[in-house]
C-alpha cells in the first residue's frame, strides 16, 4: 500500500517548469527584465553551466542515483542515503502533498525513485535534473549551491529552508564522486589507478574538497594527510578582493575557475599561471590554462552570480549562542592586546592582504599550491556557520580555543585564561 501511495503522490509532481529570468509587473502580464541579483540567485541555485555532460555523460551520476530498478546501476541513492552523505532538501520546493506524505510515512525515503522525484522538483539542493520532452530525467548536473548552501533543518535533519552562501560542512563530496561506475577518466587524468583514486576520495570526509588536486595532482600533504580543504563560505564577500584561502583571485575569477575546471561546465577560462608544467602538471596536460567552448555558458553569467553573492550578508549567530558580557570584553581584546584586528580589520574583518606562512605560524603546503605562495586573511563574519570540521583552511584547529592558543603562543601575547575565554565569546558573536 505504501509503494502504491508513493507512486500516486510522486506521479503528480514529476513535471516542473523552466526558470525564466523575467517577471510580470503588477499592472500588466508583460514580462519585464529582473535584476542581476535575482538572476544571480537562479544561476547560483539552478544553473549547471552544461556540466551534466560530465556528471552524467561521463561519470553516470544519474544512473548511480536511479539504481538498477529505475534504469541505472547498483542499489541507487535513496533520500535517506542522500541525506547521509550531506545532500540537503529544500522544504520550500515540496508540494503540500509531499510534505504530508513524508510526515505520514507514505512516501518512502528509502526508495531511489523518491530521490528522482525530488530532483525533478529542484528540491535536492545543488542537484539539477535535466528533463526530456516526456518529463523524465535524462541527465543530472550540479550547481554552485551543492557546496555553498545548506538548509536550516526546520522540517527535519537535512530538510528545511535554504541558507545560501553557507558552506555545506556535511557534504561528502568524495563519497558522491565515488558513486560513479566509471572513475577511470579521472584516475587516468591524475595518473593513478581507480582503487587509489577511490581511496583518496574516501578520505576527504564531510565538508572537504580538494580543488587544486585537478590541476597539480597532489592528493596528500607531506605528512601523509589528505590535501583537501574545508568548503568556504560564499556570504559576506562584498568588499573582499581575495576569495580563496590562498588568494587565487577575486570572486569572478574563482567562480569561473570552479565552473569550468571543478564543475566541468562549458565556458571560457584562461589563466597563464596554470601553464606551468612543474607546478601544474595536470593543468598543462589538459590545457586547463586556456579552456574554450562555443557557446560559452559561463562567462555571460558571472556578473549576475557575483551580484547575488555580494548581496548575501554574513549571518548573525543564534540568540543565546554566546555570552554577551564576555563578548564585549573579548572585543576590546580583539582590537588591542590580542592583535586580531591587525589583519581582521573591521568592518570587513579582513585586510585584503596576502600573508606568508611564517606570519601565521603554520606550514606553507597549501599556500605553495597556489600561484601566490601565500595565505589570505579570511573574513570572520558568520564564523559560527564554519565551526563544523574545524578552523583554518584545512580544519587543523578543532575549536576556536585552539586557534586562540596557537596565536597566543606564536605572537607571544601572554593572554590569561579569562582573556582567552572572553576572546572566544567575541569570535562566537561575529
Amino acid at each position: 500500500m505504501k509503494n502504491k501511495m508513493t507512486g500516486l503522490v510522486l506521479a503528480s509532481i514529476l513535471f516542473t517548469g523552466s526558470i525564466a529570468f523575467v517577471q510580470c509587473s503588477k499592472d500588466s502580464d508583460t514580462p519585464v527584465p529582473i535584476g542581476e541579483e535575482v538572476q544571480g540567485k537562479e544561476i547560483f541555485r539552478y544553473d549547471t553551466f552544461g556540466d551534466e555532460d560530465f556528471w552524467s555523460g561521463l561519470l553516470h551520476l544519474d544512473k548511480a542515483i536511479a539504481g538498477e530498478k529505475n534504469g541505472g546501476f547498483g542499489a541507487g541513492v535513496s533520500p535517506a542515503t542522500a541525506l547521509a552523505v550531506g545532500l540537503k532538501v529544500d522544504a520550500d520546493a515540496l508540494p503540500a502533498e509531499v510534505v504530508a506524505g513524508i510526515k505520514s510515512g507514505t512516501i518512502d525515503l528509502n526508495d531511489p525513485a523518491t530521490t528522482l522525484a525530488l530532483v525533478k522538483l529542484n528540491a535536492v539542493v545543488g542537484v539539477k535534473g535535466i528533463l526530456d520532452e516526456s518529463g523524465n530525467i535524462k541527465a543530472i548536473g550540479i550547481t554552485c549551491a551543492s557546496c555553498h548552501s545548506t538548509v536550516d533543518n526546520s522540517f527535519a535533519p537535512g530538510i528545511g529552508k535554504r541558507l545560501d552562501g553557507w558552506p555545506n560542512r556535511d557534504l561528502n563530496v568524495g563519497a558522491i564522486i565515488s558513486l560513479t561506475d566509471n572513475a577511470k577518466p579521472i584516475a587516468d587524468m591524475l595518473h593513478v589507478d581507480e582503487g587509489t583514486l577511490r581511496s583518496v576520495l574516501s578520505k576527504w570526509g564531510p565538508g572537504k574538497y580538494d580543488a587544486v588536486l585537478f590541476v597539480d595532482g597532489k592528493a596528500l600533504r607531506p605528512d601523509g594527510k589528505v590535501a583537501a580543504n574545508l568548503l568556504p563560505a560564499a556570504f559576506g564577500l562584498k568588499g573582499i578582493e581575495l576569495t580563496t584561502y590562498t588568494g587565487w583571485g577575486d570572486i569572478t575569477y574563482w567562480n569561473s575557475f570552479v565552473a569550468n575546471l571543478e564543475m566541468h561546465g562549458k565556458g571560457n577560462f584562461s589563466d597563464p599561471r596554470l601553464n606551468d608544467p612543474e607546478k601544474y602538471q595536470i593543468a598543462v596536460e589538459n590545457q586547463f590554462y586556456n579552456v574554450m567552448h562555443s557557446p560559452d555558458l559561463i562567462t555571460p553569467k558571472l556578473a549576475a552570480l557575483r551580484a547575488y553573492q555580494h548581496s548575501l550578508p554574513a549571518p548573525k549567530p543564534p540568540t543565546g549562542s554566546y555570552d554577551h558580557q564576555k563578548a564585549g570584553k573579548g572585543k576590546a581584546l580583539f582590537l588591542t592586546k590580542a592583535k586580531c584586528a591587525s589583519c581582521h580589520i573591521p568592518p570587513l574583518l579582513a585586510d585584503n592582504v596576502l600573508h606568508t606562512a611564517e606570519e601565521l605560524g603554520i606550514d606553507d603546503f597549501a599556500a605553495m599550491r597556489s600561484p601566490t605562495g601565500k595565505y589570505r586573511t579570511t573574513p570572520l563574519g558568520g564564523l559560527f556557520t564554519r565551526a563544523k570540521g574545524g578552523f583554518y583552511h584545512d580544519g587543523r584547529y578543532a575549536t576556536l580555543a585552539d586557534v586562540i592558543d596557537h596565536y597566543d603562543e606564536h605572537m607571544l601575547l601572554h593572554l590569561t585564561a579569562a582573556e582567552k575565554s572572553n576572546l572566544e565569546e567575541y569570535l562566537k558573536s561575529l
